[in-house]
């Protein structure tokens, strides 16, 4: 069985409001616990030769990592090791309450910008290097790119035609990030207006000597 559908099968039995729980990822080859590192380094893991310890919480689900090392057609076994699940009161496990959710931040966004916008240069600036890997995946439709720092992603949206994704996409992509409690916040860059693309997918700006 592969390790995400292990996964799944823990997660499921795992009673309603755990907090966290930890898991132990025994690589099944020789030659792959190396590969495994890396794939898993973002989780911080624990590791004894082939096997790996993982701390994981309902607000940072492996199941994303776990899916690459199945990618990478590495095998292996994981378990429950802490089945003394602790439970807690519901809490946010993240400063949500310092930052607007990211669909309103981009709706009022929108809403201020001048009726005949054509063209925006937009980054969001996530609250925690935590959200990174998951808030890429999930910000794919808008071809996000790193820049300023390992939090900061900045992203083109155009209103009609031409290069950059559409706003109602945009919109739908900070919905998901809101669904899955990864905060930060919003900001335009730069935003054109009544303009005209002539034989063209639309105006390039030069940043930081990259055209974008």
């Amino acid at each position: 069985m592969r390790f995400a559908e292990q996964w799944q099968e823990i997660g499921a039995s795992l009673p309603e409001g755990w907090a966290s729980a930890q898991l132990s990822l025994s690589v099944a080859e020789d030659a792959d616990p190396d590969r495994a590192a890396l794939i898993l380094a973002s989780l911080n893991p624990g590791r004894t030769g082939s096997s790996f310890w993982l701390d994981v919480t309902p607000w940072r689900s492996p199941e994303s990592i776990l899916r690459r090392l199945d990618h990478e057609g590495i095998r292996g076994r994981i378990d429950l090791v802490d089945k003394e699940v602790r439970t807690a009161e519901p809490a946010p496990a993240r400063p949500v309450h310092l930052h607007p959710l990211l669909a309103r931040q981009w709706a009022e966004i929108t809403a201020d910008l001048p009726p005949d916008w054509s063209d925006v240069y937009a980054e969001i600036d996530l609250a925690s290097s935590d959200f990174i890997a998951r808030a890429a995946l999930l910000l794919a439709p808008v071809n996000p790119a790193r820049y300023d720092g390992p939090t900061v992603f900045r992203f083109r949206s155009a209103s009609r035609t031409g290069y950059g994704t559409a706003p109602e996409m945009v919109q739908r992509c900070m919905e998901r990030l809101d669904a899955e409690r990864i905060t930060g916040s919003l900001r335009v860059l730069r935003v054109l207006s009544h303009t005209n693309h002539a034989f063209t997918q639309g105006p390039v700006w030069r940043v930081g000597g990259r055209s974008v």
